[in-house]
């Protein structure tokens, strides 16, 4: 009874140990296509890009980005900058717990624009060699608007160490943002 309870305890540990290497990156580029769909029936979408750089082994990394959405049947552009700082803390080979804060901009054409932060804390991890998962917990606030809390959940498809496909969904009291991007880690 013994032996099969530790041969399958080893069974069950083969594929974490199999990702043990398999190092999380916080460096990389990346293009999306957004789409926002906000409370009270406005969409609008578009094109971004962001990136990551990790600064060496002290687990703390810058991150930026830039996007610009077009609201539907109005043509009003919205430009959205960020830049940031975050720290991941491993917490086993392929689970980090993850806190950033960020400096954002959004930019309304015609309607002037908005500085704001923002501060998250969450987990991102591989569960397989190809497939990592991201969900954290965002604080929002702005020179003109109340705090908002909304809540991030992601992943990415590895096609190879490099190159992968991304997936996010941010969720909140004004609606929801949804990515789909192309990323390279290095």
């Amino acid at each position: 009874m013994k032996r099969s309870l530790f041969a399958l305890a080893l069974a069950a540990a083969i594929p974490f140990s199999a990702q043990a290497d398999d190092k999380l990156s916080y460096t990389y580029v990346e293009g999306n296509y957004n789409f926002v769909d906000a409370d009270g029936g406005a969409e609008a979408d578009g094109f971004g890009v962001r990136g990551s750089f990790e600064f060496g082994e002290s687990g703390f990394y810058g991150f930026g980005g830039w996007n610009q959405v077009e609201i539907d049947d109005v043509n009003v552009d919205v430009d959205s900058t960020e830049l940031g700082l975050g720290y991941a803390h491993g917490l086993s080979d392929n689970l980090d717990l993850i806190s950033e804060i960020a400096w954002n901009d959004i930019d309304v054409d015609g309607f002037g624009s908005e500085d704001g932060y923002r501060a998250s804390v969450g987990l991102r991890g591989s569960f397989t060699e190809n497939f990592e998962g991201l969900i954290k917990a965002n604080y929002n606030d702005g020179d003109n608007a109340d705090g908002d809390f909304t809540g991030t959940i992601g992943a990415q498809y590895k096609f190879t160490q490099t190159w992968g496909l991304v997936g996010e969904a941010t969720f909140g009291e004004g609606g929801e943002t949804y990515l789909v991007g192309l990323r390279a880690s290095f």
